[in-house]
This record gives C-alpha cells, structure tokens and sequence, in this order.
C-alpha cells in the first residue's frame, strides 16, 4: 500500500519537475522541443552509468520495475506536454513565449 502511495507522490513530482524545467528552458531559448531531447538523453546517460558496472545494459533494463518505467514516462508526458503549452501560448500571440 505505501509502495504505491510513493509512486503517486513521485509521478506527480517527476510530471510537474520535467514540466516546470522544459517550460523554463522553451521559455528562455525559444525552442519547442529542446526539452524533450534533453530529457531522453539524461535517461540514457542514467541508465548507461547504472550499468556500468553491471557490464550489461539489456541486463539492468530487465531489472528495473514497472514504476521505474512508468517514472521515466511521467519525465517524458511533463517534458512534451511544456512544449505543447508554449506552442499553443505562441500560436495565441503571447510575445513572451
């Protein structure tokens, strides 16, 4: 039961954080789907370090769980969903965005 209290609280943290950083950064660099890229590579790059010393990639991804899985999806809806927002916020003519 705890187990997936966790796993709420963490996808909504996970959903709102890639959320909140890919609006910033379409925000500032006025680019639509830099965060998106951004994201995926800093998955690799974690799931590459982690298993690094394993000596497998395909052996560390069959040991992850269904919530790690999803937590990497929740990244990915916040990190697409920004760039939508600020491209229907363009598209209404908001000059700041």
């Amino acid at each position: 039961m705890i187990d997936i209290i966790q796993l709420v609280i963490l996808m909504v943290l996970v959903f709102v954080l890639m959320f909140g950083i890919g609006f910033i950064f379409n925000m500032l660099l006025k680019t639509t789907h830099f965060p998106i890229y951004l994201y995926i590579a800093a998955v690799i790059g974690m799931l590459i370090y982690w298993a690094w010393n394993s000596g497998s990639l395909l052996a560390h991804l069959a040991e992850l769980k269904f919530g790690e899985y999803f937590l990497f999806v929740c990244g990915l809806a916040g990190a697409v969903l920004s760039g939508k927002t600020i491209h229907l916020l363009r598209v209404r003519g908001y000059k700041m965005f």
